[in-house]
């Protein structure tokens, strides 16, 4: 849920206009001018900027690539792939890049836009069969752009609690029509599992899986030979760079993230060169050499505002807004702009920014979770292209933005166990099966040490400890759980045998509640 989520960049604003002048556009001459020599300034300290958030932030590696006017200008890497290790980060590590993958599979689903293959107004239901929805209508009418603009109506963070419990793709969209939905395209939630249901429907169409899709369409065009939207090629890459998570205060490599459930949403792996020719042919509105691979017709829906991302509070706020697959928006020099973030908790964090009338593009990819490094120097290199020098000190805001992501989740964390606690019943009385339509079964089983809570396909093992009278507590830790969260699991009792269990950490969308 907080993995992989959407981060808006502080400097964004509304509307962006699509390619050339149409009725209610704003032409693009109507812009300050960019600060004389500042993008041979943003180039020559550059490097000087990615060791300073590195040193400031402690994040072990990063690898960064600017392109302009259809060139690499930069491309370096920095820092080791592995805190425990010396092999050092180059251009070529292959980095997992969580959610700057939906900018890529909205770029791949542009692709089968311009072929014909689907159109961006097609109900996902004429491509996925049997998909459904709690609400006939959005079933029916929902359609790709709608799932990739974030509009379809699911909850934030629809899905990602199953991918946490072990279930694969097609069983999490299966199951997604459990979930109340908020009105339909008037509401923005950031799902992973609603894009994914998006780019499932385009893969249907060109009757392939996604990951294979996603080569043939575009990474073997474009030349994108390390870039993969599978976890199998991404751990089989030579030269590749380890997460990192950030716990008590400093980076560790603990965990891996295994994200094929949810690849087109956050599953991609790829390096600073793949991507620097990516960020080439969208500054190149689609034309990759002599070839147009995306049409500007294709392309201009999904790089301009879909729907409002971030309402400003007041009438001196300026908006965010989000396209298909990207956050669209003005910067303060009045320049169109696009960009994404990505973040593992378990130890990613990543961020492409296209200033896109000036031809310049900049990514940074990291093996840290996301603490604001990877914004920070993208947003510090634009402000010097556009003024000529920085004009905050992004590293702090976007670390302060991003804090919260890392606080322990559950109704108990932080609270003192009870000093005389209501004593538990016999253990009989709450072992055994219960039943959820969203998660599925879940069983209590009495081990050695004893009681533990499984849920999901693998199943995930948890200890329940008992807390006060009915009431026991686990303690999750996942990626969308970090670590110190504490949630209750509550047991309704009756003619000593439980019936009924609420699992409060799991309760978000009113789905926490199993029965016998």
């Amino acid at each position: 849920m907080r993995a992989a989520i959407l981060l808006v960049s502080l400097a964004l604003a509304s509307p962006v206009h699509a390619q050339g002048v149409t009725p209610g556009s704003i032409p693009s001459s109507d812009v300050a001018p960019l600060a004389d020599g500042g993008f041979v300034k943003a180039i020559d300290t550059l490097p000087e900027m990615v060791e300073t958030v590195m040193a400031r932030s402690g994040v072990p590696g990063m690898a960064v690539a600017v392109v302009k006017d259809g060139e690499v200008v930069f491309r370096q890497g920095f820092g080791v792939r592995d805190i425990r290790d010396p092999k050092p980060v180059t251009p070529e590590t292959v980095f997992q890049v969580a959610s700057v993958s939906k900018s890529v599979s909205a770029s791949v689903a542009a692709v089968a836009v311009t072929d014909g293959l689907v159109s961006w107004d097609d109900p996902v239901g004429h491509h996925l069969a049997r998909f459904e929805l709690s609400d006939p209508f959005v079933s029916t009418h929902a359609t790709l752009g709608d799932f990739f603009a974030h509009r379809s109506g699911l909850p934030f963070a629809a899905g990602d609690d199953l991918e946490d419990i072990g279930y694969d793709r097609q069983q999490i969209i299966s199951r997604l029509k459990y979930l109340p939905l908020d009105p339909f395209r008037i509401s923005y939630h950031y799902a992973n599992f609603g894009l994914t249901v998006g780019a499932e429907a385009v893969a249907e169409a060109a009757g392939m899986k996604w990951a294979d899709f996603a080569e043939k369409a575009l990474f073997e065009p474009v030349g994108m030979d390390a870039t993969s939207y599978r976890y199998s090629d991404a751990m089989a890459a030579e030269n590749r760079a380890v997460l990192h998570a950030y716990e008590d205060g400093k980076f560790v490599a603990l965990y891996d993230r295994n994200a094929d459930a949810q690849s087109p949403a956050g599953g991609l792996s790829s390096t600073v060169d793949d991507l620097a020719k990516w960020m080439t042919l969208l500054l190149s509105d689609g034309k990759w050499h002599d070839k147009q691979l995306i049409a500007s017709a294709a392309l201009a829906p999904a790089i301009r505002p879909q729907i409002t991302s971030a309402p400003g509070a007041t009438q001196n706020d300026r908006s965010g807004a989000y396209g298909y697959g990207f956050n669209v928006g003005t910067t303060a020099s009045g320049r169109p702009i696009r960009n994404h973030s990505g973040g593992f908790i378990k130890g990613a964090g990543t961020h492409f920014k296209l200033l896109t009338d000036a031809g310049i593009g900049i990514v940074v990819l990291s093996n840290g979770a996301p603490i604001g490094a990877s914004e920070a120097i993208a947003s510090q290199f634009m402000d010097v292209v556009q003024f000529g020098e920085t004009t905050r000190d992004w590293f702090a805001g976007y670390s302060a933005m991003m804090s919260p992501m890392f606080a322990p989740v559950g109704d108990l964390v932080g609270k003192p166990a009870p000093q005389d606690p209501v004593p538990a019943a016999e253990a009989g009385t709450y072992t055994g099966r219960f039943e959820n339509d969203y998660f599925g079964a879940a069983e209590i089983v009495q081990t050695q040490d004893g009681l533990e809570l499984h849920l999901g396909t693998k199943p995930l093992e948890m200890k329940l400890t008992h807390w006060d009278g009915h009431t026991f507590s686990v303690a999750p830790l996942g990626e969308n759980q970090p670590k110190g969260s504490l949630s209750s699991v509550t047991f309704a009792v009756e003619n000593n045998r439980a019936t009924v269990m609420r699992i409060e950490y799991l309760d978000h969308s009113k789905q926490g509640t199993w029965r016998r």
